[in-house]
C-alpha cells in the first residue's frame, strides 16, 4: 500500500526499518533559516535526511522570481535521486509547522509524477508526543535513480495569473488584507484573489481536519469552479502547497500552483523577463 497525502505517526513508526521508505525532515523557519538544520542535528526521526527550504527545496529563478523559486525538473530529478528516491519509494516528509514546509516537498514530488509521497500528519510534535524514537546527527541515503516528468499545467506562470479564477491566497488574513507584511516589500494581494489561510486545514493540535470537513471548507472557497481549475498562491509558493495537499486529501483532486506567488507579483514588473 502506498500513501499519497497523509501518513499517521503510527504508520510511519511501523515502517522505520523499511528500505522502501524515505523520510525527509523539512523543518525550517523564515525568521531563523538555520533553526531547522540545528533542530535536525539535535534530534530527528531515525533514518530521516534533512532538506533545507532555501538550499534544497528552492532553485535559481528559472520559472519564477519569488523568494523560493521552483527548481527545474532536472534539478528535482538530481535532488530526489540523491536522497534515495527510486520509482517505488514511499516518501514521508515532516516538519514542526503543521506540514506547511513539508507540503512543498510533497507537491514537488507529485508534480514530477511520484505519487507515493505523503506528509506526516501532526509532524514532529505528534511524533514526539507519541513517544516514538528519535536520534541525532546527520544521516544520508544511498543514491537511487529517480524517474519522473513534470505534469504540464500544474505550475502556473506570472503572465497566466490575471486570467485565473478562482485564485486563492493562502496567507494569513491580515497579510491578504494588506494590514501587515513581514517578508515582502509591498503589502496586499493579487486583484481578484480570495483568501483561504492554510491554517484552516488544521485542528488545535496541528493535525489535518477530517476529509469531509476539508471538503466543505474548500468547497465554499471554490464555489462552482471545478477544483482542478483553482490556483493557489502564498508569499513564496510554500504554504500554498499545504492547501493543495488539503484539497487532494479532501478527495477533490489536485489544483495548480503559482510558485512565484506574492513575492514575485509585488516586485517583478510586467516588462521584466526571467534570465536577465
Amino acid at each position: 500500500m502506498s500513501y499519497s497525502t497523509l501518513v499517521s505517526p503510527a504508520t510511519l513508526a511501523s515502517h522505520l526499518d523499511d528500505p522502501g521508505w524515505v523520510i525527509v525532515d523539512c523543518r525550517f523557519s523564515l525568521d531563523d533559516t538555520e533553526a531547522g538544520r540545528r533542530a535536525y542535528r539535535e534530534a530527528h526521526i531515525p533514518g530521516a535526511v534533512y532538506a533545507h527550504l532555501d538550499e534544497t527545496l528552492s532553485g535559481p529563478p528559472v520559472t519564477d522570481r519569488g523568494r523560493h523559486p521552483m527548481p527545474t525538473p532536472a534539478a528535482l530529478t538530481t535532488l530526489f535521486s540523491g536522497v534515495g528516491i527510486g520509482p517505488d519509494t514511499q516518501v514521508v516528509a515532516y516538519d514542526d509547522f503543521g506540514g506547511a514546509i513539508a507540503a512543498r516537498l510533497w507537491w514537488m514530488l507529485q508534480y514530477m509524477g511520484h505519487e507515493a509521497a505523503a506528509v506526516l500528519d501532526g509532524g514532529w510534535p505528534a511524533w514526539q508526543a507519541a513517544g516514538y524514537p528519535t536520534t541525532g546527527g546527520v544521516e544520508s541515503n544511498a543514491a537511487a535513480a529517480f524517474r519522473g516528468e513534470p505534469r504540464q499545467g500544474w505550475l502556473v506562470l506570472r503572465d497566466e495569473v490575471p486570467e485565473v479564477r478562482p485564485l486563492i491566497d493562502s496567507r494569513a488574513p491580515e497579510r491578504y488584507r494588506g494590514e501587515e507584511e513581514p517578508y515582502d516589500p509591498v503589502a496586499g494581494h493579487i486583484a481578484g484573489a480570495v483568501n483561504y489561510h492554510y491554517r484552516q486545514n488544521l485542528d488545535e493540535d496541528g493535525r489535518f481536519l477530517p476529509a469531509d470537513t476539508l471538503r466543505r471548507q474548500l468547497g465554499a472557497v471554490l464555489g462552482d469552479a471545478g477544483p482542478a481549475t483553482a490556483v493557489y498562491y502564498c508569499g513564496s509558493g510554500v504554504t500554498s502547497c499545504h492547501n493543495l495537499l488539503a484539497q487532494a486529501h479532501a478527495g477533490l483532486g489536485m489544483a495548480r500552483l503559482y510558485a512565484g506567488s506574492w513575492s514575485e507579483w509585488c516586485t517583478v514588473g510586467e516588462n521584466d523577463e526571467l534570465g536577465k
